[in-house]
């Protein structure tokens, strides 16, 4: 009898953990971050992302081309993956001025409790030394979390001085919460823009059509029907004709000649 509840047993550890990027929402329902997250923005109108505004943390020529509003949670492991990925975008894409990125944050709660403090510390390392420290802590951030509230309280203060940072006027920032709110209005700006895993990522053209990349998807490689149009269903197929490869690479190549 035992031997034969272990298997059914099994199959559903193994289905939780390939489907990976499941989570809990602050109200405790669940969703995949895959195809099924985009189809519910049927049940939510989608009414997102705020228009970029200069309290936004961007990166790269803000004329460009192409902007990649990202919502992100910083003890997600996926985020982690795919802020290398995005970093690899800004190599190519930002030199090149085609490409912005904007960061906002996504905390989700009830699986990386740590992640809504982390924002605040990345939202105090801008408030005291600007866009460029902002960037440079949420890089410094990533590289040595370990994900899945792995990263140690104490470690915040010790990343701001890695950057340069005032230890003592970033403690006393951090312990103040007085960017609680901004954090929390990057979730629900998130919410409203149909995020229901992270990270999740909206890229806008200068025509202004829009494509959803729900989840941290590769750069390129061999992964067909990965991108959405925004508020629908509907999969568009942005994959090379020529390679058969697919990406965020060949989205961003596709989206750039509209």
């Amino acid at each position: 009898m035992r031997n034969n509840l272990s298997l059914p047993l099994a199959v559903i550890i193994a289905g939780i953990i390939i489907a990976g990027a499941v989570f809990y929402s602050k109200n405790g329902n669940t969703a995949d971050s895959g195809e099924k997250a985009t189809r519910h923005n049927e049940e939510v109108a989608v009414s997102g992302p705020e228009p970029v505004t200069e309290s936004d943390h961007i990166l790269g020529n803000p004329e460009a081309r192409l902007t990649m509003i990202e919502f992100s949670d910083t003890e997600c492991p996926y985020c982690k993956r795919f802020h290398s990925t995005m970093n690899r975008i800004m190599d190519k894409y930002g030199k090149q001025g085609d490409v912005k990125w904007v960061y906002r944050h996504f905390p989700i709660d009830a699986l990386h409790s740590k992640s809504r403090k982390e924002a605040e510390a990345s939202e105090c390392a801008a408030d005291m030394g600007g866009n460029e420290k902002f960037w440079q802590y949420i890089n410094r951030l990533y590289e040595i979390t370990p994900s899945n509230n792995g990263l140690d309280a104490g470690q915040l203060p010790e990343i701001a001085e890695y950057v340069e940072l005032d230890k003592d006027d970033f403690n006393e920032c951090l312990k103040s919460e007085k960017f609680a709110q901004k954090v929390e209005d990057d979730y629900q700006d998130g919410i409203k823009s149909g995020v229901r895993g992270t990270p999740y990522t909206v890229i806008i053209a200068k025509n202004g059509s829009k494509v959803s990349v729900n989840g941290a998807f590769p750069y390129e490689e061999e992964t067909p029907g990965l991108f959405y149009k925004l508020d629908s269903e509907t999969k568009e197929n942005l994959c090379s004709e020529e390679t058969k490869l697919c990406g965020v690479k060949i989205a961003i190549e596709k989206l750039l000649k509209k």
